[in-house]
């Protein structure tokens, strides 16, 4: 989740309690392009059903039971059923961000993580992240492990770094010991059931351990060199492995492009629809104009052309023979549902349209499917939950 420099999602989620993502092997369904992903190289130009880009057109969801960066969170994991729901529905895709301290052995409740912490990886904890992938791969799940904090970054507020990693070698070969160690776990695993997401959202911060300060692109020399050691370090272990590195600052990196690795977008554009009152990206959201699909919202116009022109680079990228995909997508509670299915749908219509595959965050949640909280929906009962039915049938038509 993309933030201004504003109030945090997190600094917001542990002040009012909004901590929503309660998450965490036979085969019951098997979802067709998935089959066919068996251990494909990357260098074979494996295509979607568009005949252009080079990933799959993965559908599905990001289940963020290791996500939370700050100390307090306590981890939830996602029920088995939750996978085969996800299956059953005739999604294939599951994306699963994790901030790396939850599998260290170090105090929950640590803040200020020093360097020699970031190698103390503990096994159990680590067992247990195993645990959730292998649930989602039972049923034919494919899974995207992505690291939302990173030695020496993070989009998000939460554990002091001790170090920067676009600017220090010592946390770029932590970066590296890390994604080799995954990849080591991996490495017999076709790749149509596993890839390996570098890093959620970079940015290049003048204080790392503060969302508020001044806050740019990654030059582009820094991020080549750092998503090519990660990416040699994940292939010397299994030479096919799918490895996507996500926007630079929000934008699409052609910097990447000679790296034979995949790119991922999100689909929040613009804020003012997917982010509606969302207290952590606006200051004072009360005061916020009601959204509208088309329409003007903070002073410009938009509709499905602007949305196109937005997504053009990322099209582009797809044309130059680079594999795109978009890891997070979706809406905050408080739009209107009218006004987000609409607009979602033009969203996903042009991603979908140019083989380009997405990951709604999140499944269960106030950004979900199941159970989101918001007052202007019919849900369907499904076990219990409360399932938003016209947004499953979108979702599915895509």
């Amino acid at each position: 989740m993309k933030l201004n420099k504003g109030l945090t999602r997190r600094t917001f989620l542990r002040n009012v309690g909004l901590a929503t993502v309660a998450h965490v092997v036979g085969c019951t369904k098997v979802i067709p392009e998935l089959a066919a992903l068996t251990a494909n190289s990357v260098n074979s130009n494996t295509e979607s059903k568009s005949g252009k880009n080079k990933l799959p057109k993965w559908k599905g969801f990001n289940i963020p039971d290791y996500f939370q960066p700050d100390p307090w969170y306590e981890i939830k994991h996602t029920p088995e059923e939750y996978f085969k729901w996800v299956a059953d529905w005739g999604f294939d895709f599951i994306r699963m961000p994790v901030a790396y301290p939850t599998y260290l052995n170090i105090s929950p409740k640590k803040q200020f993580i020093s360097a020699e912490d970031v190698y103390k990886i503990d096994e159990n904890k680590v067992e247990q992240i195993e645990k959730t992938i292998y649930l989602a791969q039972k049923y034919n799940l494919h899974v995207s492990l992505n690291l939302h904090r990173a030695p020496g970054y993070c989009v998000s507020t939460g554990y002091n770094e001790p170090y920067n990693l676009w600017n220090d070698k010592s946390a770029q070969d932590a970066f590296c010991h890390h994604w080799s160690f995954w990849a080591k776990r991996f490495k017999n695993i076709s790749t149509g059931k596993i890839s390996f997401d570098l890093v959620n959202e970079p940015c290049y911060r003048e204080n790392i351990n503060d969302t508020k300060s001044k806050t740019t692109a990654v030059p582009g020399t820094l991020y080549h060199n750092v998503a090519k050691a990660a990416t040699e370090a994940i292939r010397k272990e299994n030479r096919n492995f799918y490895v996507i590195a996500e926007a630079n600052n929000g934008y699409a990196a052609p910097e990447l492009a000679d790296l034979n690795i995949g790119q991922s977008c999100r689909g929040y554009y613009p804020y003012e629809i997917s982010h509606y009152k969302a207290p952590w990206v606006y200051p004072d959201p009360a005061y916020q104009p009601t959204p509208l699909w088309p329409g003007n919202m903070g002073g410009r116009y938009y509709d499905r052309a602007a949305m196109e022109e937005y997504y053009k680079p990322w099209l582009n990228l797809v044309k130059q023979g680079v594999g795109v995909h978009c890891g997070e997508c979706g809406c905050w509670k408080q739009t209107p549902h009218d006004v987000f299915l609409a607009w979602f749908g033009d969203v996903l219509d042009i991603l979908t349209g140019n083989g380009i595959g997405f990951a709604l965050w999140e499944l269960k949640g106030d950004f979900g499917m199941l159970n989101s909280n918001r007052s202007d929906v019919q849900y369907e009962n499904w076990y219990g939950h409360k399932l938003d039915k016209k947004l499953l049938k979108l979702l599915q038509s895509k």
